[in-house]
């Protein structure tokens, strides 16, 4: 018996699909584009010049994430197009809280079977964030790898830089006691917690939330909060800033503060919303489990002086947001460590 030739086509890999596919998120890629963006897709590497003499001292700041296994409800569910979106805010907000303007962002997509449609619509989704963050889609890398992942399913990460002057970083050294912490609506969970949320899915699997399907609910994007907080940095002295992601306010506010300080939150003053309500009642998931593992309600924190409260909720709604005040700077217990206590 003759052996045939073997071709990487024989192996689960076809080359032809990778360079057909990159033909075809061409025109998504060319929508996110900047001035400074030196070259299109097809290089090795994507190149961003910084512009001449618009910075004084530029510091890049650099985040990279996932999706998390919200990525295995979308592949479900057979929902594709705003996956992406998910993937580029959860890399952007994290810059921002340093005050970083995101500039450019690459992606990295792996499957065991390189399908096209499916392909094509998480980027296009990719391009549709990096639009609401103003970030450039400058390169990626799709890698097809049979017996690595099961047909249908795939992988997602990514990488951002951001530039913010060095004497305007944001970096909490200057929150003080009394300062006021102000919470911006999330749009649901975002992109944490879905290990527990497909467990709660389990019990009930045809549950509605307002009348949609909750499985479909629990897809929505993550909100992508650059423009907006971008803009309120240019109007109000921030102090600091907290992405709310895995772990919550309660993990996420103390890392911002510096020094012996504590973050107290008024539970009551803002709605954590009817998502957050059923995932409670469906996993009977206690309050300090919720608090810890979902935003609840809240996807990212701003701190100011308490005097530029009601400005810098004015300028948050002006912007699209819902913000609220929803708790205040104090003390530390000085035998414990830093904390979130709630009231």
């Amino acid at each position: 018996m003759t052996n045939k030739p073997l071709t990487y086509k024989d192996a689960g890999v076809d080359i032809d699909a990778g360079d057909a596919l990159v033909e075809r998120i061409k025109p998504f890629v060319r929508r996110t584009q900047r001035p400074e963006v030196l070259a299109g897709l097809g290089g090795f590497g994507g190149m961003f010049a910084l512009q001449p003499g618009r910075y004084r001292e530029p510091v890049l700041v650099s985040g990279t994430d996932g999706v998390g296994t919200k990525l295995m409800l979308a592949q479900h569910l057979n929902q594709h197009d705003t996956i992406g979106i998910d993937l580029v805010a959860m890399c952007v907000n994290d810059v921002l809280v340093q005050g970083a303007e995101p500039l450019f962002f690459l992606d990295y997509f792996a499957c065991g079977k390189l399908d096209n449609d499916v392909a094509s619509r998480v980027i296009a989704g990719i391009a549709d964030g990096c639009l609401l963050a103003g970030a450039a889609l400058i390169g990626g890398e799709t890698a097809e790898m049979p017996d690595m992942y099961a047909v249908g399913e795939y992988d997602l990460a990514g990488f951002t830089v951001g530039v913010v002057e060095r004497d305007q970083l944001i970096d909490g050294s200057r929150i003080g006691v009394g300062d006021s912490i102000i919470g911006i609506a999330s749009s649901g969970p975002h992109s944490n917690g879905y290990s527990l949320i497909r467990k709660i899915l389990e019990r009930a699997p045809d549950a509605e939330i307002e009348g949609r399907p909750a499985s479909e609910v629990l897809l929505t994007p993550t909100r992508i909060y650059v423009k907006s907080i971008l803009s309120l940095i240019q109007s109000v002295p921030v102090k600091g800033l907290a992405h709310i992601t895995g772990g919550g306010i309660t993990e996420n506010v103390p890392r911002v503060l510096d020094g012996p300080l504590d973050a107290e939150i008024d539970t009551g003053s803002w709605s954590r919303g009817p998502v957050f309500d059923w995932l409670a009642e469906t996993g009977q998931v206690e309050v300090a489990e919720m608090r810890r593992t979902f935003n609840c309600g809240v996807g990212m924190v701003v701190i100011v002086d308490e005097a530029r409260t009601a400005e810098t909720i004015r300028h948050l709604d002006d912007q699209g947001e819902r913000a609220w005040q929803i708790g205040r700077i104090v003390p530390a217990d000085p035998s414990a460590p830093r904390a979130v206590r709630y009231v």
